[in-house]
C-alpha cells in the first residue's frame, strides 16, 4: 500500500500476533532492499495486523540450527530491519497491542514511534531462560538505562503502558484506541512532502550519532546469548509453565 510517497509495511500474520517466522524474514528484507530503489517511496509506515498485537517477535515454531561455537550465532531477526538493509528513508512505527521481544528489532531501526492507547511493551527473555542481548541493545538506543533494564529483567511479570513508553522517550505520540495507523501516516506524509534528499541526509546523520556504539554493542550478542541461553527443551518448559497475570505500568 502506498500513498502519497508513503509506503505501508503490514506485519500480517494476526492469527499469531503477527509473530515472525522465516518467511516474514524474507519478506520484511525483500521489501526494504526493494525501497532502496523505488524512488516513488519517500517515506514508511510500518504497523501490524489486527489490532491485538503490533509483533511478538519471532515465532516459537522457528527452528534455526546454530553453529557449535559460543562466538557464533545465526540469527533470522539481524535481517528483519530497514537499516540493516541499509534503507536510510525514515521508517514511522505504529503500534496497537503488544509489542515484545524480537518485535524490538524492527521498533529499534524506525525513526520514531506513534502508539495507541492500548500499546503495551515488554521483554519476556528471562521469563524464559533466555539472554536479551540484541532486544535490549536495540531499546538502549532509545530509553533510559533503567528503563531499559527494568522492562529486560522483568520479563512477562510488567508491561510497559503506551503512557509510560511515551514518558520514558520510548513512544513520540500516544492517540486513541485505533488511531496509530493514521497518526503515523500523518507524520509520514508531511515527511515524504519534503526534499528526499534533505530527509535520507538527515535520517543517516541521526543514526551515525549512534551506530559506533550500536554496532560495539551489537558485536557482544552472539556469546552472550550462547552462553547465557538455557537449552530449547528447557526454554519451552518455562513457556509451557508459565502463568497469567502481569502488572502494567
Amino acid at each position: 500500500m502506498e500513498e502519497a510517497g508513503v509506503a505501508v509495511v503490514t506485519l500480517d500474520r494476526p492469527e499469531r500476533h503477527n509473530a515472525i517466522d522465516l518467511e516474514t524474514v524474507g519478506e520484511l528484507t525483500a521489501v526494504w532492499r526493494r525501497f532502496r530503489h523505488d524512488g516513488a517511496v519517500r517515506a514508511v509506515v510500518l504497523t501490524g495486523a489486527g489490532g491485538r498485537a503490533f509483533s511478538t517477535g519471532i515465532d516459537r515454531s522457528v527452528e534455526v540450527a546454530q553453529p557449535p561455537s559460543p562466538y557464533a550465532m545465526d540469527d533470522p531477526l539481524r535481517t528483519v530491519g530497514p537499516k540493516a538493509n541499509d534503507l536510510w528513508k525514515p521508517v514511522v512505527a505504529a503500534v496497537a497491542g503488544m509489542a515484545c521481544g524480537g518485535a524490538f528489532y524492527l521498533l529499534g531501526e524506525a525513526e520514531f514511534i506513534v502508539a495507541d492507547e492500548t500499546a503495551a511493551f515488554f521483554d519476556p527473555h528471562t521469563s524464559y531462560g533466555m539472554v536479551s542481548a540484541y532486544e535490549a541493545v536495540y531499546m538502549a538506543q532509545r530509553m533510559p538505562m533503567g528503563e531499559v533494564a527494568r522492562m529486560a529483567l522483568m520479563g512477562t511479570a510488567e508491561r510497559l503502558s503506551a503512557r509510560r513508553a511515551y514518558e520514558t522517550g520510548l513512544v513520540s505520540e500516544v492517540v486513541p484506541a485505533g488511531e496509530a495507523l493514521t497518526a503515523a501516516m500523518r507524520a509520514a506524509s508531511v515527511i515524504a512532502s519534503y526534499p528526499t534528499e534533505a530527509v535520507q541526509g538527515t535520517v543517516r546523520a541521526l543514526w551515525a550519532a549512534k551506530e559506533a556504539a550500536l554496532a560495539q554493542a551489537l558485536a557482544q550478542a552472539p556469546q552472550l546469548i550462547a552462553l547465557g541461553n538455557l537449552p530449547p527443551g528447557c526454554q519451552a518448559a518455562l513457556f509451557a509453565a508459565r502463568t497469567p497475570g502481569f502488572r502494567t505500568r
